[in-house]
């Protein structure tokens, strides 16, 4: 959390304000009430749900107000979470508003979460009301919140949608939020009145971390103005702007890029739940989409797309490019092939984006750095003993600034330990984890991580909680999970075991051990390497710089 000196410099620089995202949007509903304000495509369906919906910021606003009606009749207070798993979808967004509206807090959750996350984020949170989808990608979310439900707080109340009757515990989403008519009801003045403040609690992130458990990031509508301005300011969005977001919603930079900042300025958003990139261009064309965002896998399949069609996304002008490196090849052919401007990101789920490059910036630059802070964030490298280390040296990188998080949820020592005093009077630096050298022209470089994770796609895989599971394997007596690299995908995960015994071990046999663990399928190792002994330190801590010089080709 801020200081108060620290939250009185914010508003002073106009990165804070007294004002939020829901009365952004409220204002844009007044002024152009009939524009477009989202298009939904759904490539995953049932027969009931449509391929694409579009709708005005007129029915945007009223369906906030509808499902706002829906969450009080369930008795949720001013503070309470609301948990929701959902692909990209306007129902998402509208539940954001809405829970923005009572004064409630929205706690997205990435779909491919599964009875492992979901329950402990239920057991953390407490939420009196969890949604999902009925039946996304294949899978049963219905059935397997039942599940976690059997262990969640008592009358909490889970509701999925597209359900054609109800699946144990979980209740159709319909006819509580959709059929009955609540914001016809009651007096629109006093549902106003408790609408979230701009300093509140208002959205909850779990991230993946190093500490056996996820971490809850909680942000303010003030931390998430200062995330949505990175964008904003970089890629020079305003109301004209189009926006199509293929990444997950449920992430930080999905959740910034494709609800708040689009709704609070008064674009047209488009909402991708399934990644297909022809589908993506044809949403591109179609739409006259203006920018994306999202991760070095999506961007090499965009450019290949292109090259194949022999022609650019002629109305995209900007793609913002993170959660991997970017190779000057894939930079170069960006420019040259599908559209104008590559810009490189460096951000947190804690802090949104920190570092970016700018427009313009030649390719070496945006194949070589990610970026300088954006003018609100301030970042430093440090030695171990917290002094700042000469250009091109790498050290840890620390943060601090405006977008930051106001801590995690129910863990201040968490959050305290990652936080180190000022020796300038300013607000104290978050430590975030991750290994830096800053370039000659200011730029910085992420070399490495503190933390121990492998990211994949862009999704963080967290290396402790898969390895807490692998060694309840009656076939295993140690593991170690590590990162190798892969050219699409930037890492896949690697499992270093040594086995429990002589008998044969496959990789099949740890997945199957992972799914009925109920852990999400991005999070299990692609490859398998027996050993029969493990580095360590004289603490017997694993070295795993040691496995990745091993293994990590």
């Amino acid at each position: 959390m801020s200081s108060a000196a620290g939250r009185d410099a914010y508003r002073e620089q106009g990165w804070w304000r007294d004002s939020t995202y829901i009365d952004d949007f409220d204002r844009v509903v007044a002024g152009t009430p009939d524009k477009v304000a989202i298009v939904t495509h759904r490539l995953d369906r049932d027969d009931r749900t449509p391929a694409t919906t579009v709708l005005s910021y007129r029915q945007l606003s009223r369906y906030a107000d509808r499902f706002a009606g829906a969450l009080l009749a369930l008795g949720v207070e001013r503070g309470q979470i609301v948990s929701v798993q959902l692909p990209n979808d306007w129902t998402f967004a509208a539940l954001t508003l809405a829970c923005g509206r009572i004064g409630a807090v929205i706690n997205p959750l990435v779909p491919i979460f599964r009875d492992r996350e979901v329950g402990f984020v239920l057991g953390r949170t407490l939420s009196p009301v969890v949604i999902v989808q009925g039946q996304f990608r294949g899978y049963d979310h219905a059935a397997m919140l039942d599940r976690v439900l059997a262990d969640a707080a008592p009358g909490t109340r889970g509701f999925a949608l597209g359900l054609t009757e109800a699946v144990g515990r979980v209740e159709r989403f319909e006819p509580q939020f959709l059929d009955h008519r609540w914001e016809d009801e009651g007096d629109p003045a006093r549902l106003r009145a408790r609408a979230i403040g701009a300093d509140e609690f208002a959205e909850l992130q779990f991230t993946s971390g190093t500490t056996g458990e996820p971490k809850g990031v909680m942000h303010s509508p003030n931390t998430i103005y200062a995330g949505t301005l990175a964008f904003a300011d970089t890629a020079g969005l305003d109301a004209t702007d189009s926006i199509l977001m293929p990444s997950t919603l449920a992430h930080q930079t999905g959740f910034l890029v494709g609800v708040i900042l689009p709704l609070a300025t008064g674009m047209k958003v488009v909402y991708q739940d399934v990644w297909d990139v022809e589908v993506f261009c044809r949403l591109a064309d179609d739409e006259a989409v203006t920018f994306s965002a999202g991760a070095t896998p999506f961007l090499n399949d965009i450019v290949a797309a292109c090259q194949r069609r022999g022609r650019r996304l002629p109305s995209m002008r900007s793609y913002v490019c993170a959660g991997a490196p970017i190779p000057s090849p894939l930079v170069e052919a960006t420019r040259g092939d599908a559209l104008d401007e590559l810009i490189a990101v460096w951000g947190m789920t804690e802090n949104g984006a920190v570092t970016m490059t700018r427009p313009g910036d030649p390719v070496d630059v945006v194949a070589d750095s990610d970026g300088i802070p954006v003018s609100w964030m301030e970042a430093k490298i440090v030695d171990e003993q917290g002094v700042e280390v000469v250009v091109g040296h790498v050290g840890r990188l620390l943060v601090r600034g405006p977008s930051q998080t106001i801590g995690y949820f129910k863990r201040d020592d968490l959050y305290a330990a990652q936080l180190t005093a000022s020796q300038d009077g300013g607000e104290a630096w978050f430590d975030t984890g991750d290994l830096a050298r800053r370039r000659d022209d200011g730029g910085i470089r992420i070399s490495g991580r503190t933390k121990d994770l492998v990211i994949r796609g862009g999704e963080n895989v967290p290396v402790v909680e898969v390895e807490a599971v692998l060694f309840g394997h009656p076939k295993v007596r140690e593991v170690a999970v590590i990162g190798y690299p892969d050219e699409r995908l930037g890492e896949r995960a690697c499992a270093v075991v040594i086995p429990n015994g002589a008998e044969p071990l496959e990789l099949s046999e740890l997945t199957a051990w992972l799914d009925k663990a109920g852990m999400a399928k991005q999070f299990w190792p692609e490859r398998l390497e027996l050993v029969e002994t493990l580095p360590k330190t004289p603490s017997g801590k694993v070295q795993k710089f040691h496995l990745r010089e091993q293994f990590g080709t």
